[in-house]
């Protein structure tokens, strides 16, 4: 563990402006990315179905196997990665992702699954790349952020845009993917671009955020013999906020439908935007907050405000007491209370408080690994148990349960790292 002393000094023009650039460009890159991933699921394949699925729903599923997988080797992936060369392997990733989708245009159902696999296998390790780029600095929660409210705002726009190509240009259902992907070829290019000329952490970064370097197998370990309980409960608790955004992200088209808002492509942008500025206002609050277990501490209170929120506002339009609009607007917003934190300051202020000698992709992609895992088996077991539930059923009534789950796990970590903190006084 490093024992600098943090230095407490404000941020000077130069590091705000780095700041606000790196802001900037993560976010366009990561808004960029999404397009590779998510605007296929507004192709529904209406009345083509295997084994007793939906063909969509075994694309989505095949989609989150690939992702999970990436996400459990970019344990060991992520947190040595290298940062020489980040732009190369973003630009393999990327090219791989799209290629599948091409292939996927051309091939029969239901061999698409193949490619929606591969397709979520190389965009898995993404996140983890970009985010290397602004982690360890006193502005990453607000850089983190904006990142991270990307793909709020991209799974929104990036599905608008899908139906866009569909509607105006009358692109087939199975090209879609790949068309969406091609609107976002040059972006991307120019972003990935610009994100290798943002600045690396300076000497006062450092001091208060610790130096980011890869680690080796045998300092995960180490981390997680000193967290061993406390990183459990993140994940359980981290696996049922993974469970209620990504059903809701994957089969959002599937939900506006069935609460009559099937022809209003721009209801996808219109909330999620709305959502994305909201937590992007909570979380630059906390950039402001200098010690860093207070701030920690903060972050999991916003988690637990997220679930009651998720939790009561389902609980209203089970009832018939709220619209569904309204409550695909607050559970969409009490969810990413929750996820928001976990993927740009929640383990970003943990290496810092405790000064650790690390980097926090390693934790992201620990935590992701064991959340997409729940999020297929909910979604295997929809289908294989044959649960007679449309989506505004089926959803609402988990979130409500699984809030109360996810509310007790995060009581229990914060009491943990709370006394964990005491114990070993890490010097700040």
């Amino acid at each position: 563990m490093s024992t600098i002393t943090a230095n407490p000094a404000a941020l000077s023009k130069k590091q705000i402006l780095t700041a606000l650039y790196a802001a900037a460009v993560a976010f366009l890159t990561y808004a960029s990315v999404y397009a590779y991933r998510k605007p296929f699921t507004v192709a529904t394949f209406e009345g083509i179905s295997f084994w007793g699925i939906k063909y969509q729903t075994l694309l989505i599923i095949s989609q989150g196997l690939g992702y999970m997988f990436s996400k459990f080797y970019g344990i060991k992936f992520i947190a040595e990665l290298k940062r020489a060369g980040r732009w190369k392997t973003s630009g393999v990733l990327v090219g791989v992702s799209w290629l599948s989708l091409l292939i996927f245009a051309v091939l029969p159902a239901p061999w698409g699954m193949i490619c929606m696999f591969v397709n979520g296998f190389m965009l898995g390790f993404m996140w983890g790349i970009v985010f290397s780029y602004v982690e360890g600095r006193r502005a990453t929660d607000f850089i983190g952020a904006a990142m991270a409210v990307s793909f709020i705002f991209a799974g929104g726009f990036t599905r608008s845009v899908a139906l866009w190509l569909r509607d105006s240009w009358q692109v087939p259902e199975q090209w879609l993917a790949f068309t969406t992907g091609l609107v976002f070829a040059v972006p991307l290019i120019l972003f990935i671009y610009l994100l290798e000329r943002v600045p690396a952490p300076d000497a006062d970064d450092v001091a208060e955020r610790t130096v980011r370097l890869p680690m080796t197998k045998e300092q995960r370990l180490r981390f997680l013999r000193m967290f061993g309980a406390g990183t459990i409960m993140i994940i359980i608790t981290y696996v049922f906020l993974t469970i209620m955004r990504d059903i809701r992200d994957n089969f959002m088209a599937n939900l506006w439908n069935e609460l009559g808002y099937g022809q209003k492509p721009s209801i996808f942008t219109k909330t999620e935007t709305i959502t994305s500025i909201v937590i992007l206002a909570m979380i630059s609050l906390l950039v402001g907050i200098r010690k860093n277990i207070r701030a920690f501490r903060l972050a999991h209170i916003m988690v637990l405000v997220g679930f009651i929120l998720a939790g009561i506002s389902s609980a209203l339009f089970l009832a018939g007491i709220m619209g569904g609009a309204m409550w695909m607007q607050l559970v969409g917003l009490g969810l990413y209370m929750g996820y928001i934190p976990f993927n740009c300051i929640f383990f970003e202020r943990l290496i810092a408080a405790f000064r650790i000698a690390g980097n926090v992709g390693f934790l992201i992609y620990l935590v992701d690994a064991y959340g997409y895992m729940g999020s297929m088996l909910v979604m295997l077991s929809k289908e294989i148990f044959q649960i007679n539930l449309t989506w505004t059923q089926f959803y609402p009534a988990g979130v409500v349960i699984f809030s109360v789950i996810g509310s007790a796990g995060c009581i229990y970590s914060l009491l943990y790292f709370n006394r964990k903190y005491k114990l070993l006084k890490p010097v700040q």
